[in-house]
């Protein structure tokens, strides 16, 4: 009785320190709104600005998803689905606040530069008007990114089962996985675009060579570390070299397979990017590329948040797939 009365104090003091951070994204997030709409904006060129009437809606619309979060939050402190919104509170008033801080020192006062600091009624304009470009980018970014990302995870896994079971085969293998793997990747572009018929392809296989490193060593060092009384049991009921090696080794080596691929996949968006501004003629990078070259500096901003949110979506569903197949590591590390 005493530590259930305790674990609820617990929680009614954590509710009342997790409100005022709501209510003061609240406020800030409609004070953000009335400066947007209040305070004019300073003139700048000859053309009149597009998009401001949208991005007072969509910012006013946010504000009131926020409210009606907040009230629903207030009503019901123990309703799981609002967890993430009592977490993000403070990280929500330091949002809005970097938001007015960026409204008022490009739109309304115009201290930096344009067109390089635009305001953020032009990224509504660049994701308004140029959203098919944008979508056709990142459609041939990913499978660009799945293609790459999967020959060389696949590649990798054989190849570091291979030298983690056979000391022959790593004899052999070991000394090109040391000559070949720090070189990065995108080192070998012009020769990947001689020797492979189109830059698409050439993409692919720096993209796969860039995931193959970090996946072969790590695949490699968790075989090699199984501890050899599993095998021992496993021979004693009768095992042979071929379920030793699926059902004994792969699994004690996937902790070790998972960070591979979370090396593999961070390296790969990398060469993604490096790749399509040098050869590939579609894509979140040759969009950057391009949008640099016109100085479309807020097309430029929106392909990079995009590029962010796409990015950092790919890792926490790696981290999703591992927490699923690696339920007893659930707890071990957190994105």
């Amino acid at each position: 009785m005493a530590s259930e009365t305790l674990t609820i104090s617990r929680s009614q003091a954590s509710v009342r320190r997790v409100q005022p951070a709501i209510w003061g994204a609240l406020v800030l997030w409609w004070a953000l709104v009335a400066l947007m709409v209040a305070v004019p904006d300073k003139p700048v060129g000859f053309a009149a600005p597009r998009f401001v009437d949208q991005t007072h809606e969509l910012f006013a619309a946010l504000a009131g998803l926020l409210s009606v979060l907040a009230i629903i939050a207030g009503l019901f402190p123990r309703l799981q689905a609002l967890s993430p919104l009592k977490r993000s509170g403070p990280w929500l008033m330091v949002l809005a606040v970097l938001i007015g801080v960026w409204e008022i020192v490009t739109a309304k006062l115009a201290l930096l530069p344009a067109p390089f600091f635009a305001p953020p009624r032009a990224l509504i304009e660049a994701y308004a008007t140029d959203w098919p470009r944008l979508l056709d980018s990142v459609l041939n970014s990913l499978r660009l990114l799945a293609l790459g990302f999967l020959y060389g995870s696949l590649v990798g896994f054989v190849t570091g089962v291979a030298i983690g079971w056979s000391r022959g085969l790593g004899y052999w293998v070991h000394p090109i996985l040391r000559f070949l793997g720090p070189v990065p990747s995108t080192a070998l572009l012009p020769l990947s675009l001689y020797f492979f018929p189109s830059s698409f392809s050439a993409a692919v296989f720096l993209i796969a060579l860039a995931t193959w490193f970090p996946v072969t060593v790590l695949t490699w060092s968790g075989v090699a570390s199984v501890d050899s009384r599993y095998y021992d049991v496993a021979r004693t009921l009768g095992a042979n070299a071929w379920f030793l090696v699926l059902r004994v080794a792969v699994p004690a080596a996937l902790p070790h397979l998972f960070v591979g691929l979370f090396m593999g996949l961070g390296a790969s968006f990398s060469v993604l990017v490096a790749a399509e501004m040098m050869g590939v003629k579609s894509g979140l990078g040759w969009y950057l590329q391009w949008a640099q070259g016109w100085a479309a500096y807020a097309n430029m901003y929106a392909a990079l948040i995009v590029m962010a949110l796409l990015f950092s979506s790919l890792i926490s569903l790696l981290f999703l797939i591992r927490d699923r197949t690696l339920a007893w590591q659930r707890s071990a590390v957190q994105w």
